[in-house]
Parts: C-alpha cells; sequence; structure tokens
C-alpha cells in the first residue's frame, strides 16, 4: 500500500481510530518500519497542496476573484503538474521543512502557481486557456480538459522544459513519446538531424546537435497524462488492482478524478482505500514580496490526508507519470508490460501507431 510510489507498513494511520496492520503506498516509495506515521505525514506535507483561493485578481480583468465551487479540477492538475515540477527540480525525496529558509528552486516552483495572471501555471491562466478547449471561465473541467490545459500551459515554461504528452484514446505510443522527448533526433537515422536551418533551444539559436550540457542526455522530462473512463456510471472492479499498481511505480505522479463534480487529488492507497488531498477549502490568495519571498504553509497540507474507498472512485480519471530520462521511461514502459500480463490493465501500449504490442487492453 502506498502513496506516490512510497510504501509504508503501520499499525494506525493517522486520522482514524481503526487499527491495521498493512502498508501504506505514497507515491512510488516505501517504507518497511512500523512506526512511521510522522514520516507518512511528513511525505504527505511536502507535497502542494493547491485549493480554492479567494480575494485574488479578476481573472481576466473583470472576472471571478475565487474559483470557490468551481476550480477543484483545476486546483488538483496544479498539484499533479506540481508534483511534476518537484521531482523534475528537487527530487522525489525531497522534503518540505516548516519554518526553514527554502531552496531557490522551491520558492520559483510555488511562483509558477501563484493566483496572477503572469504564473505559469496559474488559476488564471489554466481559466483562461480552458476557453480554447470549450470551457468558459468559471465552468467546472474534467480531468481530460485540465490535462490538455497543462499541455498547452507547459510550453511557455522554459526553466522547467517539460514535455508534457496526453495520451488520448487509452493509448500510450512510444515513438510518439520520444519523438517528443527527443525532437533534435533523427529517427530515421537514428542521430542528430542535419537541419539546414538552425534550431531554437529555449530562446537561443542552437545548431540540433550544438546543444547546452543540460541537454546532452538528448530527453526532455517528460509529463505522461493518461485520460481514462474505468467504467460506465461506476469504476470496474477489475481496475481495482491495476489502478493501485500505477501508485507502485517509480514514475508514479498520482491520479487526478474524485467524485462528480468533486475532485481529489489521490496520491496513494492503503488496502482498497485512496489517500488524496482535498482542494475544497477556501484561502485567502497569496501575495509574494518584491524577492519572491512568501508564506508558504498554507501549501502544505499539515493534517492527516482524506481517504475514500475505491468504488465510490468516479470512473472518469487522468493518471500522471514522470519520466527524467528516456531510461525512465524505457523502466515504465516494461513496468506496464510487465504488469498487463498477470492484471488486466486499462490502456495500451504501442511501440508505433502501426505495430501494436500485445501487453495491455481496456475494456468496460
Amino acid at each position: 500500500n502506498r502513496l506516490l510510489g512510497k510504501k509504508y507498513d503501520y499499525k494506525e494511520l493517522p486520522y482514524t481510530s481503526k487499527v491495521f496492520c498493512r502498508c501504506v503506498c505514497l507515491l512510488f516509495h516505501e517504507v518497511l518500519c512500523v512506526p512511521e506515521k510522522d514520516e507518512i505525514l511528513a511525505d504527505v506535507a511536502s507535497r502542494l497542496w493547491l485549493t480554492y483561493r479567494k480575494n485574488f485578481q479578476p481573472i481576466g480583468g473583470t472576472g471571478p476573484t475565487s474559483d470557490t465551487g468551481w476550480g477543484c479540477m483545476l486546483r488538483c492538475g496544479q498539484m499533479i503538474l506540481g508534483q511534476a515540477l518537484i521531482c523534475r527540480h528537487l527530487g522525489r525525496d525531497w522534503t518540505w521543512s516548516p519554518g526553514q529558509r527554502q531552496r531557490a528552486e522551491y520558492i520559483s516552483i510555488l511562483n509558477a502557481f501563484i493566483d496572477k495572471k503572469d504564473s505559469y501555471y496559474s488559476i488564471h491562466q489554466i481559466a483562461q486557456m480552458g476557453v480554447g478547449e470549450g470551457k468558459s471561465i468559471g465552468q467546472w473541467y474534467g480531468p481530460n480538459t485540465v490535462a490538455q490545459v497543462l499541455k498547452k500551459l507547459a510550453i511557455f515554461d522554459s526553466w522547467s522544459r517539460l514535455a508534457v504528452h496526453v495520451a488520448m484514446d487509452n493509448t500510450v505510443v512510444i515513438e510518439e513519446i520520444k519523438r517528443l522527448c527527443m525532437p533534435w533526433l533523427d529517427f530515421d537515422r537514428g542521430a542528430c538531424a542535419a537541419s539546414e536551418e538552425p534550431l531554437e533551444m529555449n530562446g537561443d539559436l542552437e545548431g540540433a546537435c550544438a546543444l547546452p550540457e543540460e541537454e546532452t542526455a538528448l530527453w526532455k522530462p517528460l509529463v505522461l497524462l493518461i485520460p481514462l473512463r474505468l467504467g460506465l456510471s461506476d469504476i470496474n472492479e477489475a481496475y481495482f488492482e491495476p489502478l493501485k499498481q500505477c501508485f507502485m511505480m517509480p514514475q508514479s505522479l498520482g491520479v487526478i478524478g474524485g467524485k462528480p463534480n468533486s475532485a481529489h487529488y489521490f496520491i496513494g492507497f492503503v488496502g482498497h482505500e485512496l489517500i488524496y488531498l482535498d482542494p475544497h477549502t477556501t484561502q485567502p490568495a497569496v501575495d509574494p514580496d518584491e524577492d519572491g519571498q512568501f508564506p508558504d504553509d498554507s501549501y502544505h497540507c499539515q493534517h492527516p490526508p482524506c481517504r475514500m474507498h475505491i468504488c465510490e472512485l468516479d470512473p472518469s480519471i487522468a493518471a500522471g507519470f514522470f519520466c527524467q530520462t528516456e531510461d525512465d521511461f524505457d523502466d515504465w514502459c516494461a513496468q506496464i508490460l510487465l504488469v498487463a500480463s498477470v492484471v488486466l490493465f486499462f490502456f495500451y501500449l504501442w511501440t508505433t501507431l502501426f505495430l501494436h504490442v500485445p501487453c495491455a487492453g481496456f475494456k468496460l
């Protein structure tokens, strides 16, 4: 049982009087000692907790000044992408230390989500970009819509250089992703493309093979978002175990979904219960000072996380994964093949658009 891949054994998970002798999975990591309640809470508190806010700048200049009642899925999208940025710049093992001076990378990550129009992933940017997806400002989003919006916004984040891929139709195509993450590589010749024109990389004109040192690995860090429907009106029990397997992978970013018109960010499980962060708390908007510093306590959940039985989950979800390197992605593909050889999985993994790897299926 895990939280974003981390596994914990425990006798009593905080927030309930029930006594357990099981382990907790938190976004891939696992710990095998029983008295780990403090470590579980510290891990949960280290995730970004993005909630409803009020009294921020009007969206679009004349729009809402609060997202209470309609922005929960947008906040969940922020949280899953926030976890990707933490993995990208700080690493999965990074922990938040309240009351201490924080790393510059952490401050930059938080500033990307501040409720202002010029922040990369602010509620303002998501809401306004959603208009292009057919959503008016103030309208509720589904997991697929927020995934598509995040994909568009990530293009402007030159600091993180993320390649965001939204896998549609329950299908992940390996070649598509490798072309996205290694755009300067000529797949037909297996080498850097000999382009007649210089390519623009992060605002600088560079030759296709003359890459900055950071890019010599020829891989843009991947955020893979997979919108799925795991049933008609209720989640199909056949997908309980495959869903839990997603949290057990080192690349896990968690899952966004929830109940109809009530979104949550799921970060792990214990037994058949999902562990999640709930955005349905309205807090005042925060204004950074001139140095970009601001109180960050309200961006971290410092009470025990919420739980719900997996059968209560709305079948419409989006699962997220982060692959820092090509090896991470290859390892993720291998894990999908392994899991799908044992249980009924809920998406297909193809090598190319025309060559199907018979590893995973999706049936309602």
